[in-house]
């Protein structure tokens, strides 16, 4: 693997399946009683988030203190940052404290790379603007091989807000790199200029692409990202591309659906198919911390050979 993760397109597909074969190595330790692997003992984790986040700090944190690193959380938010401090400043201070990984979260997209240029240490991308979030596309790669195995040739389908979604343009990138095949589903509004670009299907019909799904992905309605009317109303987006129970009965029956969450319930996706069996969102959480995991381990100096041993002790 690289030094860092900045993009999806940073993995090839060894990279890809290296990632996902740690993860579900590393997922072992979650049934037990004391979830602590040594590996990373003596390292240091920064957690450098510039945005609001739940899932993905904490999932981050749990990732790294599971490999027992040391973790530092650092929110912009009473911080140097809200007195004006730069980021490329604040990498210098981190550079000093002597941070092996640094795991940031940003608004501007981009600041991730430029991030990387500063610091010695490896740079992980836990979301940058509307750019990408490579991450969560590992985790979610992982829940639909550990639902329906072998990725190659299956139909995904990500519907929704797919023009302010990091998480979208990182689950194409990676998904078509493990052999799956993408249908974005959105109004023409919600799809960014250069689509035809993306290594993926396009459709404006929701119901016209259901039966075919394997997976069928919603995507949250960024709301604070919109700054003009993309759509005439929540109700009007809601009846032409949200999924209720009566859309997912049209889905094949071992198909899944996911979300990255948070969720606009009512909204992109309806309470009861949120609470679903299909349902794979509180799944996604968990499995996140073993790709996270992985990814941190296999970046800070794991050894692909000693992980089953580790494990395994």
């Amino acid at each position: 693997m690289n030094r860092h993760l900045i993009s999806a397109a940073d993995l090839s597909r060894d990279d890809a399946l290296l990632v996902l074969d740690t993860a579900e190595e590393l997922a072992q330790i979650a049934g037990r009683s004391i979830k602590k692997l040594p590996t990373l003992r003596g390292r240091t984790v920064v957690n450098l988030f510039f945005e609001d986040s739940t899932r993905t700090r904490i999932s981050f944190e749990a990732a790294a203190k599971r490999l027992s690193a040391d973790v530092i959380n650092f929110s912009a938010k009473g911080s140097s940052v809200s007195k004006g401090e730069s980021l490329k400043d604040t990498a210098l201070t981190l550079e000093a404290m002597g941070a092996d990984g640094v795991v940031i979260r940003h608004g501007a997209s981009g600041a991730p790379h430029r991030l990387a240029g500063w610091v010695q240490g490896s740079v992980v991308n836990a979301g940058d603007g509307t750019h990408e979030h490579p991450t969560q596309a590992l985790l979610d790669a992982f829940t639909m091989r550990k639902r329906l195995g072998d990725l190659e040739g299956r139909k995904v389908t990500i519907v929704g807000d797919v023009l302010h979604s990091r998480v979208a343009r990182s689950n194409v990138l990676l998904l078509n790199t493990l052999g799956a095949d993408v249908t974005l589903v959105a109004p023409p509004t919600l799809l960014p200029v250069a689509i035809d670009t993306w290594p993926c299907s396009v459709s404006y019909d929701l119901d016209g692409v259901l039966s075919k799904s394997d997976v069928i992905m919603m995507l949250r309605v960024q709301q604070e990202r919109m700054n003009a009317a993309y759509f005439p109303t929540v109700r009007e987006y809601s009846r032409r591309y949200g999924l209720d129970a009566e859309r997912m009965a049209q889905l094949p029956e071992h198909a899944i659906v996911m979300h990255p969450g948070p969720m606009n319930r009512g909204v992109e996706i309806a309470a009861e198919v949120a609470d679903s069996v299909r349902s794979t969102i509180v799944e996604q959480v968990a499995n996140g911390v073993s790709a996270r995991m992985a990814v941190l381990y296999l970046l800070l100096g794991g050894s692909e050979s000693a992980i089953g041993k580790e494990v395994s002790q």
